[in-house]
């Protein structure tokens, strides 16, 4: 079986690849430059294919890069249908339906530019490089691990979230499972009468495995509290109110690019962990071989977060290139050196 780095011949702690995958979204957030969304697009593939292991889920990554393609697709036709940026230069034209004053700044049909096509490709662009991100922290972390290594004192929250991120793993697997044995029985169907006759035991395989999973973390006593004074839950759910708030009000401050916004995500991420901490003592819970934070697994966060600083605080004007009018787009050289940063997982993480 080949041992990759995902999971299997250097133990990295999950939370390494998500921090890794993470700052690659984020580097993908801050451009609508087609060349820089590729180059990540490249980065992620490349790390993927590489640290992969053998194991249920690591073929989510071809999953999410063919939703990544359908979301293209139809941030496309929406703006042929629904229109949105204008230009010029007129490719074609529909026909427009009319619509009361009420609805004046909205269309349906017309005339559909050049620009605003390439406009909608940068878009849709970015969302499926997003999505590539997420699909290859899938594809490289282990969800279980990961479970076990989120704070105790978000045992509620943290299995929900576990269990939503297990739903493309186990689709995957279902799948697979379920076309190995319509071939066994001689099923030669394919195209849409094939999706018709896997639908349903692909979903009840999935949603099997899923009890499977949480009938086992009950067996195991997961989310058993202790006694906890009332001073302390109070505290305990003001803080984490508090660094909630905190995070939303500082995350709407970098979007409006604000520097204040950092601010209020340092001091929001501040009281939600002192009251993790606090919280924590409520879900006592002993952990066999936990996931240490290795050097390599800090160097492999670190190499992904890196791309999201850079890109977050650069003003290069090739980050967002020009489509009214339309202009090609230009690499610009230290975000995509900070993106290539995202490469060191292939040398600092080896096979054995």
């Amino acid at each position: 079986m080949r041992a990759g780095c995902g999971d299997g011949g250097v133990r990295l702690h999950p939370g390494a690849w998500w921090l890794w995958a993470l700052g690659l979204a984020t580097a993908a957030s801050r451009t609508t430059n087609p060349l820089l969304l590729g180059l990540i697009l490249a980065v992620a593939g490349l790390v993927v294919v590489t640290c992969r292991a053998n194991t249920p889920w690591a073929g989510t990554y071809g999953v999410f890069l063919k939703f990544g393609l359908l979301v293209i697709g139809m941030r496309v036709l929406l703006h042929v249908f629904l229109g949105g940026v204008a230009g010029p230069t007129t490719l074609f034209s529909l026909p427009q339906l009319p619509l009361p004053d009420w609805a004046q700044g909205i269309r349906i049909g017309g005339p559909v530019t050049a620009e605003g096509l390439v406009f909608a490709l940068y878009q849709g662009l970015l969302l499926a490089t997003i999505l590539s991100c997420v699909g290859a922290a899938n594809a490289l972390a282990n969800p279980k691990r990961l479970l076990r290594s989120l704070p105790a004192a978000l045992y509620e929250v943290s299995v929900a979230v576990v269990v939503a991120l297990t739903v493309a793993p186990q689709l995957v697997s279902s799948v697979r499972s379920v076309r190995k044995a319509r071939q066994l029985r001689g099923d030669t169907a394919r195209g849409a009468r094939a999706i018709r006759t896997m639908l349903v035991p692909v979903l009840e395989d999935a949603l099997e495995r899923s009890l499977v999973l949480a009938a086992s973390m009950d067996s195991r006593g997961y989310g058993r509290t202790a006694g906890i004074s009332r001073r302390d839950r109070v505290l305990t759910g003001t803080l984490v109110l508090a660094g909630l708030f905190g995070f939303c009000i500082g995350l709407y401050g970098l979007l409006s690019d604000a520097y204040s916004g950092w601010l209020l995500l340092a001091i929001g991420g501040v009281l939600a962990i002192a009251g993790l901490r606090v919280g924590a003592r409520r879900v006592p819970r002993t952990r066999y071989r936990p996931d240490r934070w290795s050097a390599r697994a800090v160097g492999v966060a670190s190499s992904g977060v890196i791309g999201a600083v850079v890109l977050v605080f650069s003003g290069d004007p090739a980050l967002s290139p020009s489509t009214v009018p339309l202009q090609a787009p230009e690499l610009p050289v230290l975000p995509a050196l900070a993106v290539f940063a995202a490469l060191a997982p292939v040398l600092l993480v080896r096979e054995r």
